[in-house]
């Protein structure tokens, strides 16, 4: 976790541990280029006028050209039409291509390589390392390179790269994670020196490095930024893999209002406080960014407008020199106004002192999690005030987790190599980049731009929603009512957790010891509107998961032996 690229987006990328981004078998209803063309008046949406298949052409297709005898070689399951690898649900399989795939068809694409440029911090980032310190990761950028440089070596055995294999070159910063003008300098010095086709990652907390790539038309994936408006802006040069601010607000104002708002404060650990209506405060963290303060008093009207009164709004800085000091005025202020309930929105290092300082001044409140950064995963939950935090519980983006020896990233890449990652503790936080990137480079075909490649992951259909894996979506699938535009991030679904600080197993980086976070309803997952109006079920173990033993019998993938390389 040490050298997690922005921090914002490895909420995300822990998110989907366990998930695949399946992109295959969308609607194919734009015009793809193949090595012949299409046109005559034989030629069909997946064929051409001589009845070749036109590119991309993925097994869905297969179905509907009519073509016998396609040779869809040995990476493809031909019993389920999707790649032969033992993910919860793995891509479609797409037909081998044959011609001329149209060479330098954008800056950083030619005929054999597409070049993509991974941003690693320094070693030495004293912000990242006051985040990382508390769980003890010692993986370091060398581990990553060398973990990344083998992942290539995976994706490019199963998946279809028309002709082109990927170039990765490494961008070491010298700038810490705040600072937006080493941050822009990076992002001119990769956009003019370099030339890439993509950026995967940027420092963690200023988006002036993605703004700049975007103003220099390169495309980045998981760069910092936050709302709506921020990836209209970048458009087609920005995407994610989590969820917009008025995304995740929208899933927390919807969750108060019908499932937390109204009852008493009966999870506080304060008996005064059980038999009490709730009180709510938030508290929050700010940044640098112009729009954060702004971001956070949306959420405060949401949740007014919502019937949902907060009575505190306090921002925070992460800040090593002054967040001590900042924890003990936000909670006498918290404990003077009668909060009951804190709604936490902040990074995974904060909660360690706010719940030290609030069990120092004998305050004893709810927390409820706001699908905050890291704050839902057990390796940082652990490192908080226990007294506190088992009495918290909320949301997350994350899906339930499964044993890592039996489905996730490690597991994969120990299956396909035979060993395990340079990067262990961090692997599941480096695959999502590159495992979207060819899920969408699968779809787009030989012709690939920064238009093509948007528009082949907003045509692509939502993935699946299972309990250990999120459902995934770009663009415009009737999933986000009230929010307006494109939508540029991935994770559309939630589940709900609460802190059992008694239950013993590994954490994420697969330290044994004891409190885990527990997953209502096994990891139930929904998409915004569809959250009934019910009690949260908090703090009741029927029906809760911490970790599968294997994953679901309903979700398990077949077995399969690994290609050679």
């Amino acid at each position: 976790m040490r050298r997690w690229g922005p921090i914002i987006a490895i909420a995300v990328v822990a998110a989907i541990v366990a998930a695949l981004v399946v992109l295959g078998g969308g609607d194919d209803d734009d015009e793809a280029g193949d090595d012949g063309g299409t046109g005559g008046e034989e030629a069909t949406e997946v064929t051409n006028a001589d009845g070749d298949p036109v590119y991309p052409f993925s097994w869905a297709d297969g179905e509907t050209s009519g073509l016998d005898d396609l040779e869809w070689g040995e990476r493809c399951d031909t019993d389920r039409g999707r790649l032969a690898v033992p993910e919860v649900s793995s891509d479609s399989c797409y037909l081998p291509f044959e011609g001329d795939n149209g060479g330098a068809t954008a800056p950083g694409v030619t005929a054999d390589t597409i070049k993509i440029v991974v941003y690693l911090g320094p070693d030495n980032d004293p912000v990242i390392n006051y985040v990382t310190d508390a769980i003890q990761v010692d993986d370091t950028n060398a581990d990553t390179k060398d973990t990344l440089n083998n992942l290539v070596t995976y994706y490019e055995t199963y998946y279809e790269t028309y002709g082109r294999h990927v170039e990765i070159e490494y961008y070491e910063s010298e700038g810490i994670a705040t600072d937006s003008t080493t941050a822009r300098a990076d992002a001119v010095a990769i956009a003019e020196d370099l030339k890439p086709f993509q950026v995967w990652g940027g420092p963690a907390l200023t988006e002036a490095f993605g703004d700049e790539l975007a103003a220099r038309g390169i495309q980045c994936i998981s760069c910092a930024g936050g709302s709506q408006e921020e990836f209209a802006e970048r458009a087609p040069y920005g995407f994610g893999l989590g969820l917009t601010n008025e995304q995740a607000r929208g899933h927390n104002v919807e969750v108060i209002s019908k499932q937390v708002a109204g009852g008493t404060a009966e999870y506080a650990g304060d008996p005064a406080f059980q038999d009490q209506d709730r009180v709510f405060g938030y508290l929050h963290i700010e940044t640098e960014d112009p729009d954060s303060a702004a971001d956070a008093q949306a959420t405060v009207d949401a949740l007014e407008e919502a019937g949902v009164e907060v009575v505190e709004n306090i921002p925070y800085a992460l800040d090593p020199a002054t967040l001590q000091e900042t924890a003990a005025n936000a909670i006498a202020k918290l404990k003077q106004s009668g909060v009951t309930t804190v709604i936490f929105a902040g990074d995974p290092v904060a909660p360690r002192d706010f719940t030290r300082e609030a069990t120092k001044q004998e305050y004893f409140p709810e927390w409820f999690l706001n699908i905050s950064t890291l704050v839902d995963t057990n390796v940082f939950a652990r490192t908080y005030d226990q007294e506190q935090w088992q009495h918290a519980f909320g949301l997350t983006a994350l899906a339930a987790r499964v044993d890592p020896e039996s489905s996730g990233s490690e597991y994969i890449y120990d299956w396909f190599f035979g060993e395990t990652p340079a990067a262990d503790d961090t692997i599941g936080v480096i695959t999502p980049q590159p495992g979207l990137f060819y899920a969408v480079l699968q779809e787009v075909g030989p012709n690939l731009t920064n238009e093509t490649w948007r528009d082949a992951i907003f045509r692509s259909d939502p993935t699946p929603s299972y309990l250990t894996a999120p459902s995934l979506s770009w663009g415009q699938h009737d999933r986000w009512e009230g929010i307006d535009g494109d939508d540029y991030q991935g994770i559309d679904d939630i589940t709900k957790i609460w802190w059992d600080p008694d239950a013993t197993g590994l954490d994420e980086i697969r330290n044994e010891g004891t409190g885990l976070w527990r997953y209502v309803d096994g990891g139930r997952r929904y998409l915004l509107g569809d959250w009934p109006e019910e009690e949260f079920k908090a703090f009741d173990e029927e029906g809760t998961s911490t970790i599968y033993d294997e994953v679901p019998e309903d979700e398990r993938p077949p077995d399969y032996e690994p290609l050679a390389p």
